[in-house]
């Protein structure tokens, strides 16, 4: 599916397909919108070429998985971005790779499925920003898309703080195997957001010619997307630090549970070790011993035995070892 929107130099706004293109091209003012929503490549390559997009921003742009950056050609800036098609407060999400095409008066969007950013801007604000410049609109698009990332995440601290007081009052294996699978999906998230945030720290410093910092607007807009992103990788960093201490403690909570059962059984035998002693030795089959001749020496043994086993327990208990 191709959607076009086109801004005219009258202030009008026109939403269609692929046939305004030509309006565009006769309109020397005008600013055009082309979102293309799992098109064929072919399609996709010679609509490109048509604004003269280079042919290896045309090739990066059409791999499935490539890593975020942002490029600059003579005509216009690549910029890869990983943005969302779903995504829930369990952080369950699905990535949707986006890429724009900005040139001075176009901006062309490329991904294979839903975009939820594109979807809000498209249908809201996105002719108001198109009048400004194409870059604006890139921009908002990465800035509303970090918006949905944020709202789950604080969804989610809700969540991991439940988990916490679950974990305190009755941890099990159940929840050390959700906590670690937390863990893996920030370890993902928090590696593309550090990609991001490598992107808008390059736009910050750099002058692209597409996106120009001499514009005070625009630079507004790449620092308040910069400091989105920068804002998420601080949180998925701060969660993904939470759910390892969460673990350790439910280790450390174990493995105290563990010492104290090995004390008591520690006890226990060191009761029963000098009692087996004594039984030991009055178990051997000797024909000459004293003892087993004394008429009350069974109950002698008894009563050493039953001694001993006291005068341990009380030092124990004295030491507080059980």
């Amino acid at each position: 599916m191709i959607r076009v929107l086109l801004t005219l130099p009258d202030g009008t706004t026109q939403e269609g397909d692929e046939t305004l293109i030509a309006r565009f091209r006769e309109t020397p003012q005008s600013h055009v919108w082309i979102d293309m929503r799992g098109v064929e490549q072919t399609q996709e390559r010679a609509l490109l070429e048509s604004f003269e997009c280079h042919p290896l921003a045309i090739q990066d742009a059409h791999k499935e998985r490539h890593p975020p950056k942002i490029e600059e050609f003579e005509t216009h800036t690549l910029i890869i971005y990983r943005g969302i098609s779903s995504f829930d407060a369990e952080l369950n999400y699905v990535p949707q790779q986006v890429s724009f095409f900005i040139g001075e008066r176009f901006l062309i969007t490329l991904h294979a499925g839903e975009a939820l950013s594109i979807e809000r801007l498209f249908n809201e604000a996105g002719a108001a920003l198109l009048r400004q410049s194409p870059e604006r609109v890139a921009l908002r698009v990465m800035y509303t898309s970090a918006g949905f990332y944020i709202d789950s995440l604080l969804q989610f601290e809700t969540a991991l703080s439940d988990i916490e007081d679950e974990l305190l009052a009755a941890g099990n294996d159940d929840l050390m195997r959700r906590i670690t699978a937390y863990r893996s999906r920030l370890v993902k998230m928090r590696r593309v957001f550090s990609y991001h945030k490598g992107i808008t720290q390059e736009l910050t410093a750099y002058d692209y010619a597409h996106l120009p910092r001499g514009d005070s607007e625009t630079l507004h807009a790449i620092t308040d997307v910069e400091d989105r992103f920068e804002r998420l990788y601080t949180l998925t960093q701060m969660y993904y630090d939470i759910c390892g201490d969460l673990v350790d403690g439910y280790i450390s909570i174990s493995s105290h549970q563990l010492n104290i059962t090995m004390r008591v059984l520690t006890v226990i035998t060191a009761i029963f070790v000098p009692l087996t002693f004594i039984a030991g030795i009055y178990g051997m089959n000797f024909e000459y011993m004293p003892e087993l001749g004394y008429r009350y020496g069974y109950f002698f043994v008894w009563g050493v035995m039953l001694g001993i086993g006291i005068a341990l327990i009380w030092i124990f208990k004295r030491q507080r070892w059980f």
